[in-house]
This record gives C-alpha cells, structure tokens and sequence, in this order.
C-alpha cells in the first residue's frame, strides 16, 4: 500500500533534520558550481562539516553546458588527476588537452562530494553574511523563489568558521562583504575588481593565485576569484575550476591544522 501522506512525511522529516543539523557548520560554501563541488569534496574527505548552499534546482554551474551547449567540457593535463580520482571518464584530444561529457562530470562531482560527506541544499539562496569581531562568522539563507518572488520573508541564519564564495562570475559574497565593510576586502581596491575580457591561459594561471582568503574567515574560489581580483575568464576549460576547488581546500585544511597544533602548545 502506498500512503501519499507517509511519503510527505518521509520527505519533509528527513530533510528538515539535515536541515537543522547544518545550522552550524566547519565550511558553508555559496555555489555548487565545479570549484564549489570540488571544495566540497576535498573539505568532506577530511572530516570537517561542509554545507553548500545553491541557488538553482540543479547543481552544477555552468558546467551541464560545456560550450555553448555542446555538452562536452575541456581540462588540461594538471587536472586530469581529478578526473581520475572521480571516476570521471575521458579522452585526449591533443598531447595536453582531454575531452570529458560535461553531464558526466557533473554527476561524477556531485556523487563524490556527497559520499565523501558533504550536505548540498539546492534551491537555496546566500543573501547576507554574518560578521562577528571583523570576520565573516556565518551566512543568511533564504528560499530562491522567495528572492525572485521579490516577497518580504525574513531568512534564517548559518554558523561556520569559514565561508567560501564559489558563486561564480557574480561574486555574491564577496560583493556583499565589500558593500557591509566599506570596502575592505583584500584586493588593489579593496572592493571586487570584475572579471576581465576571455584570455583562456591568463585566466587560468591566475586562478589558482586569486584562489584565497579575502576577508578573515572569507574565501573565494573558482570564477568568482578571477571576478574578485580582476582576472580574465576563461571559457569551458574547467581544469583551472576542480584544481581552484582542492587549492581552496587545502588553504581551510591548512589553517584547521595549524590552529589544532597551536592549542597543544
């Protein structure tokens, strides 16, 4: 027998359990992009407690469209390790590039940074961040539709030691940062910059340098880093994205450890 109600219960119990037992976090990350999922993944498989929060029904960014929907994405040799450790199938195109279905690799992305432990909320929304002492201390969240709806709904509040802003080309959080600060960010103009024209190689050879912390407790990875600090885009070669991700990543991990050993001392 099949009981409608029981199925409504089944839904509405087991997600809002997860929902209250994400109120206080290790990492919150805005933005289930390529960069954000391979954060997640990277911070779950170490222990720590990762939340991430996405604003559209369907996780993924722009990655589900490769180029221009041609379903197909491009990573260059650095990041094919990656690949490999996903699961995530590939083929070489030329001796540096290798060809992925897009639709794959989301999958493989998504799958992985779940198991390795990570919560991911969809449909959910960063509109404010908390700051507590001069550093970010946690995120606001509200309903997407109640954003586009334009309705007056209060938000609800997460704690996190650390917050990632992986939201893209927009650089939600780090705009919302430097609009409550006054400018303070840790950039030439201690505002967010803006993404500049498409240079594929530039862009990514910045990333990874732009891939860090931006305010105490605040950092900000794969577009969104470029967008802050005023680097190029890059187009639908993604390696620079899952190899922003781990460096992210290994930042907080980094961090985590030095201040356990500090405590010992």
């Amino acid at each position: 027998m099949i009981d409608e109600v029981q199925i409504s219960r089944a839904i509405i119990d087991s997600y809002y359990r997860e929902l209250l037992n994400s109120l206080e976090a290790d990492v919150v990350i805005g933005g289930a992009g390529p960069s954000g999922l391979s954060a997640a993944f990277f911070l779950a498989k170490e222990g720590l407690k990762v939340v991430l929060f996405e604003r559209n029904l369907r996780p993924g960014g722009g990655m589900a469209g490769g180029g221009m929907l041609f379903n197909k994405i491009v990573v260059q040799e650095e990041a094919k390790p990656l690949l490999e450790l996903w699961g995530i199938s590939y083929k070489p195109f030329s001796e540096t590039y290798y060809v992925a279905s897009s639709l794959e690799a989301l999958a493989g992305l998504l799958l992985n940074a779940l198991r390795a432990g990570a919560k991911i909320f969809n449909g959910i929304s960063i509109e404010d961040v908390m700051i507590r002492n001069s550093k970010v201390s946690g995120v606001v969240i509200n309903w997407s539709a109640v954003e586009l709806a334009k309705l007056h709904v209060d938000p609800l509040s997460i704690k996190s030691q650390y917050v990632i802003d992986a939201t893209g080309h927009a650089a939600e959080i780090a705009q919302v940062v430097a609009r409550k600060t006054e400018g303070k960010l840790l950039t030439a103009t201690g505002g967010v910059i803006g993404e500049k024209p498409m240079w594929a190689e530039e862009g990514e050879r910045l990333l990874l340098i732009n891939t860090r912390e931006i305010y105490p407790n605040l950092y900000v990875c794969g577009m969104a880093a470029n967008a802050v600090f005023g680097g190029p885009r890059m187009g639908p070669i993604f390696g620079g994205m899952l190899l922003s991700g781990q460096r992210v990543a290994s930042l907080i991990i980094e961090r985590q450890k030095s201040q356990k050993n500090n405590n010992f001392k």
